[in-house]
């Protein structure tokens, strides 16, 4: 019988593979539980949209797992955006006024991306593992109350994920959605969420 660390393992690995032949999961974030799937993959993107009833014009957040993979999807980094990030505990999104790599259907019209780097350990595994962003939108149908906890998720959503992530992954315990912070090329920003 496995242990608990062998079944986070195979967890982690399953995950993978699932965002790797892309479809969509159903999973724990560092803030409430989202649905998502390979930001870079065009078509698991759409069925995001279609599992949300979400209109396309509103853009998910990304997660990506570090600096050096944030990098690789804005076109500029305004400088006080890093050190928001690197100085804040809770979690933060970032607006940036620049994305690149990605497909159309993540990125708003005037090319702005909203990415959080994640410190949360599960999510840092498995966007390791794809090598690639993840899509993170909160659990729900559009327009419906975001649910802050695992039992409080539509079994609509359930229902219409690839794959639901085990709750054993859960971190969180201040369950809340992330602060919201949108930089332009000035350097400027504005809270969007707190």
């Amino acid at each position: 019988m496995e242990n608990l660390l062998e079944k986070k393992k195979r967890i982690i690995a399953e995950t993978i593979e699932v965002l790797k032949n892309g479809k969509t999961i159903l999973y724990p974030t560092d803030t409430i539980w989202g649905i998502g799937c390979d930001a870079t993959n065009k078509k698991a993107v759409d069925k995001v949209y279609e599992v949300k009833k979400r209109p396309s014009a509103k853009k998910p957040i990304i997660l990506v797992c570090d600096e050096e993979m944030l990098l690789e999807y804005i076109g500029y980094i305004p400088p006080t955006a890093l050190d928001l990030i690197n100085s804040v505990r809770n979690p933060i999104s970032v607006i940036y006024p620049e994305a690149k790599n990605l497909p159309s259907n993540v990125v708003s019209e005037d090319i702005s991306i909203g990415i959080r780097v994640v410190k949360h350990n599960f999510c840092k595994e498995i966007i390791k593992g794809l090598g690639k962003p993840i899509i993170s939108t909160s659990a729900n149908i559009s327009g419906d109350p975001t649910p802050k906890f695992y039992y409080e998720i539509n079994k609509i959503i359930f229902d219409s994920v690839d794959y639901v992530v085990d709750r054993i992954m859960e971190e969180s315990i201040d369950v809340k959605p992330s602060t919201i912070v949108k930089f332009n090329k000035k350097n400027e920003f504005e809270i969007i969420r707190k």
